[in-house]
């Protein structure tokens, strides 16, 4: 009872309380940690989008250097690339 006797008299008094319950803080701090989390997630995830760009852009590149030298060689980059027969263009 010396709890609410306490509230009311403050409530009379006008007094503002100083600070939130235990309990509105404990649900603050797990919706804040949650969000914490879910962003620290969502950069792991853009590091890792990131780092496969740039292997992509490498294998990019080296089937470029292999395109040359088929150039090169046969003339044509117009392979299947399942059984590697080169595909020549039909002239007429």
């Amino acid at each position: 009872m010396a709890k609410n006797t306490t509230k009311k008299i403050k409530e009379l008094k006008k007094e503002k309380p100083s600070k939130i319950t235990n309990e509105e803080l404990d649900r603050i701090q797990k919706v804040v940690n949650v969000i914490n989390q879910a962003q620290n997630r969502i950069g792991m995830l853009h590091t890792n989008i990131h780092q496969l760009l740039h292997h992509v852009a490498g294998k990019e590149d080296e089937l470029t250097l292999i395109q040359a030298d088929l150039e090169k060689i046969y003339g044509t980059t117009d392979v299947n690339i399942l059984d590697g027969t080169i595909n020549y263009e039909q002239t007429n």
